[in-house]
């Protein structure tokens, strides 16, 4: 038993390191005696649990979407409106992003075409999907316009997501994620909700950003 947790140990430093590496110098540019040197572990360590980078990659990816799972599942159980919890999960990874850096390593992967073995899915496709589900359940509840194309401003609204994290990399400290995220609901919600519905939802972004800056 113990030599198992000592195992399961080494396996998430080194998901850890990776994930840091990943995060800061981009997939291509990591080595795997990068990777031991940054979790101090042998390459006999690594190798014991990872034959490949790619499978690194893979398990980062596994990670990232078992956190989002149990993110959508919590906000989900809530019984919050569609569109609070659009706004919860997207204010949830952010947070996930600024505490660890294996969903900011699971984004830069997916923004950088590393293949994602099946069962699991892209994570684009999924937000993709769980954003057109909440908008449109957004329009029935009404509070969002009746007239929108539910399709594009998921689209738009995932674009806007990981365009704020991948120009804030360079930009800025993920700390400034959740101000970030904030503002784009600022923007979105201003253009698609009804004038009567909206400072509901404006007071809401607002502190849902102030609870991840005090936690």
């Amino acid at each position: 038993m113990a030599r198992q947790l000592r195992a399961e140990q080494t396996r998430a430093t080194i998901i850890t390191a990776a994930a840091d590496l990943f995060d800061r110098h981009g997939y291509e540019s990591t080595s795997l005696s990068d990777i031991v040197a940054h979790a101090k572990v042998t390459k006999g360590a690594l190798y014991f649990h990872f034959a490949a980078k790619e499978d690194l990659a893979q398990a980062i990816l596994e990670l990232n979407a078992r956190a989002g799972q149990q993110l959508v599942a919590e906000v989900e159980s809530r019984g919050y409106s569609s569109l609070e919890s659009l706004m919860r999960t997207t204010f949830g990874v952010a947070r996930l992003a600024v505490e660890d850096p294996v969903p900011r390593a699971a984004l830069r992967l997916a923004t950088a075409d590393i293949a994602v073995r099946p069962p699991l899915r892209h994570p684009f496709t999924e937000w993709l999907e769980f954003s057109t589900r909440k908008f449109t359940a957004a329009v029935r509840e009404s509070d969002l316009h009746g007239d929108l194309d539910v399709g594009i401003v998921a689209h738009s609204l995932v674009s806007f997501f990981v365009g704020t994290r991948v120009a804030g990399r360079s930009l800025e400290p993920v700390g400034r994620l959740p101000r970030r995220v904030a503002e784009m609901w600022h923007l979105l919600i201003r253009g698609l909700v009804p004038v009567h519905r909206r400072p509901r939802y404006v007071t809401l972004a607002t502190q849902l950003e102030r609870e991840i800056r005090t936690a």
